[in-house]
């Protein structure tokens, strides 16, 4: 083989376990509260992945030194903004409230470089189509928006109705790509003998016929089958 490929495999494969590594350590705020600092940071590791891989005369240390280098500057402004609450506006952003008391406030709008296209798209993807059913809207420094609607269009609670609270339970996947999931079994407080008696009320005598199946406390099991 190629003394090239030899060697692009070796760097792709240190890389990749070493974007893995980072992105493990970093936690998952990277990906479920990314903020702009956050999105850009993680297209200059990529790039300097990329560009390290790629060019024949950066070796594999290299392709380490880089990823180590940018992750730990990453995991060092993490730990400040954790340990230091004043370094946080700075380097996370603060949240805005764009509406207020059902009106539109134009200067946090110009404030975040927003017009109101963008505004409407962002509770469009809230399902609410309509500012006049806003009360407060808050946009993140993630970029995703926040709302409390007006009381005459909020979803009423059972509380609103004087209806007694119901206990909630977790759903449970027993069977997953026609396998028992036995730890979520188990976890459930039931045993295979069970489960084969509750397929069996169904007509379901074989298990690989399940594609997926869902335990859920006070409701009968939901089979999903692959046919």
């Amino acid at each position: 083989m190629n003394t090239n490929f030899i060697q692009l495999t070796i760097e792709l494969i240190i890389g990749f376990f070493a974007l893995l590594l980072i992105t493990k350590v970093l936690g998952k705020t990277q990906i479920t509260q990314l903020t702009p600092f956050d999105f850009i940071s993680a297209l200059v590791l990529g790039e300097l992945v990329g560009n390290a891989i790629y060019d024949k005369e950066i070796g594999a240390h290299f392709v380490l030194y880089a990823v180590a280098l940018w992750g730990l500057l990453i995991y060092l402004i993490e730990m400040l903004t954790q340990k230091i609450k004043k370094t946080r506006s700075f380097l996370e952003g603060n949240p805005a409230i764009i509406v207020q008391n059902g009106k539109i406030d134009y200067q946090q709008l110009k404030k975040n470089r927003l017009d109101i296209n963008q505004l409407q798209s962002l509770l469009r993807s809230k399902n609410v189509f309509s500012i006049r059913e806003v009360s407060y809207a808050i946009l993140e420094p993630n970029g995703s928006i926040s709302i409390l609607k007006k009381s005459n269009y909020d979803t009423p609670t059972k509380q609103d109705i004087n209806m007694s609270p119901k206990s909630v339970y977790l759903p449970t996947t027993v069977i997953s790509d026609g396998k028992i999931v036995f730890d979520n079994l188990i976890e459930a407080g039931y045993s295979e003998e069970w489960l084969h008696n509750e397929l069996n009320k169904q007509g379901i005598v074989n298990v690989k016929r399940v594609f997926y199946a869902e335990w859920l406390e006070g409701d009968s099991l939901y089979i999903n089958t692959y046919h």
